[in-house]
């Protein structure tokens, strides 16, 4: 560990983080963390820990980190899209190279309605945003 430690921590959560001070100001020099907030991150909601009433830094701080974990999770998500296409192009090498009967047998029907199921999505979005540029560019 560094000599010195940040003012606050982000315990992730599934839905967001539980917010600590960090406070080595003691007798001690323990390391103390005071749990002072928890985040929603889906509704960006912040709720103080018990009675506390957070001060404008600690709003700041949080909204800094909300904002930042915001942008992390929206790449990595692309980032998931991204490795499942070259994971579908490693299964048709696999399906055309490797697969035995049985297997294709066993992942077949399940694989083409999931496929199915993806195109009609992907075709439906796309003809939204054509329609809605086609509205944009006549009005």
């Amino acid at each position: 560990m560094g000599d010195e430690l940040p003012e606050y921590y982000f315990r992730v959560r599934e839905n967001g983080a539980a917010v600590f001070r960090i406070d080595t100001e003691n007798r001690q020099r323990r390391i103390e963390m005071d749990q002072i907030a928890v985040i929603n991150i889906r509704n960006g909601e912040v709720k103080p820990h018990g009675d506390r009433t957070l001060s404008d830094t600690d709003i700041a701080e949080i909204q800094t980190w909300l904002d930042d974990r915001t942008a992390l999770l929206a790449q990595r998500e692309v980032d998931d899209i991204l490795r499942t296409m070259d994971h579908l192009n490693l299964t048709t090498q696999w399906v055309q190279s490797k697969a035995t009967e049985d297997q294709l047998e066993q992942i077949t029907d399940t694989l083409l309605l999931t496929m199915h199921d993806l195109r009609s999505v992907l075709v439906r979005k796309k003809a939204d945003r054509l329609m809605k540029a086609t509205r944009q560019a006549d009005d």
